[in-house]
């Protein structure tokens, strides 16, 4: 199994490609601002084709340049329903301030869907590339967060979007956030993966369960009392 990612854009997001050397075929998951540019050179240096991508969620940063990689390659692009309208409005799942950012970064030019755009399952793996992914939702930094898991060469693979990084989650306060909903799956979905899964996260370097369990204050007995 081939892993490469790239930090780009202004909120330096993680966009990864995951490729079958044997194959020729990769998918990219996040393809975020300016993201499709390199993407695009990897994808010619190492001669594989595009056969997906896949979004942990659908903030700007993460999707920004799905469409236009996907259209050009025919492929398609899954999200999750809950997010999808966030792939052509990003101002509605972001604070005032980085809504206002938005013109600036990314134009004024209207953001349109994916030709081939299809939906996330809960619980249905999505199969592309010769992989498969497994699909857990994982909603509070968005409605429509999930989890993406891959079995790796040697341990299992999790791409954790913005639900949690190295040390940290991410934010519940944006428009569609919610505090309550998110310390659920953290208690309920992150505490009870695997140990040894090494996770890929949006932002930030990579860890494993077992180390944001010891270490990760948002996963304590305390903060992961879910008022009722």
């Amino acid at each position: 199994m081939f892993i490469a990612y790239f930090v780009t854009g202004a909120w330096q997001s993680n966009c990864y490609v995951i490729a079958d050397e044997d194959a020729g075929l990769a998918v990219a998951i996040d393809v975020g601002m300016d993201a499709a540019r390199t993407v695009e050179e990897l994808l010619a240096q190492r001669d594989f084709q595009l056969a997906g991508i896949l979004l942990t969620h659908g903030h700007i940063d993460h999707c920004a340049q799905a469409a236009v990689l996907a259209d050009a390659h025919q492929a398609p692009v899954w999200v999750h329903p809950a997010d999808r309208e966030l792939m052509t409005h990003p101002a509605e799942g972001l604070s005032p301030q980085m809504a206002g950012q938005l013109h600036q970064l990314i134009g004024d030019a209207p953001l349109h869907e994916p030709r081939d755009l299809r939906t996330f399952e809960a619980g249905v793996p999505v199969r592309c590339a010769g992989f498969e992914f497994s699909v857990t939702p994982a909603p509070g930094h968005t409605p429509g967060s999930v989890l993406l898991g891959l079995e790796g060469d040697e341990h299992m693979i999790v791409f954790t979007g913005d639900v949690l990084f190295a040390g940290s989650i991410g934010r519940s306060d944006f428009p569609g956030g919610d505090d309550h909903t998110m310390r659920a799956v953290l208690r309920d979905v992150v505490s009870t993966l695997p140990p040894q899964a090494r996770v890929l996260p949006g932002h930030g370097p990579f860890t494993t369960v077992a180390d944001e369990l010891a270490t990760n204050p948002y996963l304590t007995d305390a903060y992961l009392e879910v008022q009722s």
